[in-house]
């Protein structure tokens, strides 16, 4: 029988930060947004607790949470951050009724069939059909991938660990660039390119590439001095950025074959959406050999909606409470 619940607590737990937020259940309205550094707290139950007594919410007992890690058993451990716990061990902890843990991009993508024209921007041409499979992915702290299905009236987020297969370079300066993350990481995964500190190796990359004398700068005053247009060192990283995240989209395009639509989701991308219609992003998205034709018939966008993976969580976790 399906439960009914008109509030809950969700949140989307990333590397640096942990966002919380109440949801109305039917309206899918989120208030109380409250984010807080993810170092300020020993662990995820003691950031939960004390969101709770600050918006004065204990008395929620559904929550729903958006991880930045796989949540494949009851063990979670973060990929770039230090907490790990047992999902069962922290609902008794909390007294709570539902904690429902997911991968951060399978709420990414379960937000997708909730969003309205304001909460994203086409880039290129391409008709979305909204029975098809869907693709999503993002950078921020690291770059996530997932897809999401329609099966029997429900959607079905598929989570996978994408940005860490094998990036492959296509251009001279993107062997060089791969030939220095490989002395450093070993393996080259499209994480080490698409995400903050992949910002930063691309920086670092182009630099030796073209043999300048420049001082490292963080992700932000790189996409700054980007967006400003005060460095050209800044606006070719940007430029390779978003190269490379067309040519990631493409081949989750081609995987599933995503005719409802490939979503670029992420901190990154929507704050440098200004010099995306300039990049190649678009065009390395079809540039697919004997099926270029076949990807430029799929839509693409960037994902502006300002919270995606609390709506993600809140439209999951009314999915689940419905069934």
């Amino acid at each position: 029988m399906a439960e009914r619940v008109n509030y809950a607590i969700v949140a989307d737990i990333g590397g640096t930060n942990a966002r919380f937020s109440r949801v109305n259940l039917t309206s899918l309205h989120l208030d109380k947004v409250a984010v807080y550094a993810c170092a300020t707290f020993a662990s995820l139950a003691d950031a939960l607790q004390h969101y709770q007594l600050e918006q004065q919410l204990t008395a929620l007992k559904h929550v729903a949470i958006a991880i930045a890690c796989p949540v494949t058993n009851d063990e979670v451990s973060m990929t770039n951050f230090h907490w790990h716990f047992s999902i069962n061990a922290m609902q008794r902890q909390l007294g709570l009724t539902r904690l429902l843990v997911m991968n951060d991009f399978t709420a990414v993508a379960m937000c997708l069939p909730a969003l309205g024209e304001n909460d994203k921007v086409q880039i290129g041409q391409g008709k979305v059909q909204l029975t098809k499979p869907m693709a999503v992915l993002g950078a921020g702290t690291g770059l996530g991938v997932a897809h999401l299905l329609q099966c029997n009236g429900q959607f079905v987020p598929l989570p996978g660990e994408g940005g860490h297969v094998d990036w492959a370079a296509q251009t001279e300066q993107e062997w060089f660039i791969q030939q220095m993350l490989a002395k450093e990481y070993g393996h080259v995964s499209p994480e080490r390119l698409l995400s903050g500190p992949g910002l930063e190796a691309i920086y670092r990359g182009l630099a030796l590439f073209r043999q300048l004398d420049v001082l490292p700068l963080s992700a932000g005053e790189i996409g700054s001095q980007a967006l400003a247009g005060s460095s050209d060192l800044a606006k070719a990283t940007v430029a390779q950025f978003f190269a490379s995240l067309g040519s990631i989209a493409g081949d989750l395009a081609l995987t599933l074959s995503t005719f409802g639509g490939v979503y670029v989701a992420g901190g990154i991308a929507p704050r440098l959406l200004p010099l995306l219609a300039e990049s190649e992003f678009r065009s390395r998205f079809e540039a697919k050999g004997r099926f270029s034709a076949f990807n430029r018939q799929i839509a693409t966008f960037i994902v502006t909606a300002p919270q995606p993976g609390l709506l993600g969580a809140a439209v999951y976790l009314k999915q689940s409470l419905a069934s």
